[in-house]
């Protein structure tokens, strides 16, 4: 009985990241990045193994699950210029950031405001006060 207990002790080792989410979780997709090198490989769970997919002609994997796009795309945030993983839409708009969206939206806010204050001259220079329509 010693000697069993003392053998299933020397059998058993740490299970490393990929069979833990292959064989325990059984993740469905499971994607890894090397930002260093800008390099994504994604892999989809089938009958029990993680398949590698291929990407597309953009470079980019389809996750049909969440109907997105994921794919690295080189460019500067938090004044860092380097590979992001990021999304695209199924349309292939990239998903923007949230820092993003604040900056299309307030550029988006002075152009109209820009309009409007073009076309209050326009009626003042016509002689109609734009206050009162």
């Amino acid at each position: 009985m010693g000697s069993y207990f003392k053998n299933e002790c020397i059998i058993k080792q740490p299970y490393g990241k990929w069979y833990f989410y292959e064989q325990i979780l059984r993740i469905p997709v499971y994607v890894i990045f090397h930002p260093q090198t800008g390099t994504l490989g994604v892999y989809h769970l089938v009958d029990g193994k993680y398949e590698q997919q291929s990407p597309d002609e953009n470079k980019r994997f389809y996750l049909e699950s969440l109907n997105l796009f994921l794919g690295v795309w080189i460019g500067k945030k938090a004044e860092m210029e380097t590979s992001w993983l990021r999304w695209w839409d199924k349309s292939g708009n990239l998903l923007l950031w949230g820092g993003e969206l604040v900056a299309q939206e307030r550029q988006r806010a002075e152009e109209a405001e820009q309009k409007a204050a073009k076309l209050t001259e326009k009626l003042q220079s016509m002689g109609i006060n734009s206050e009162e329509i």
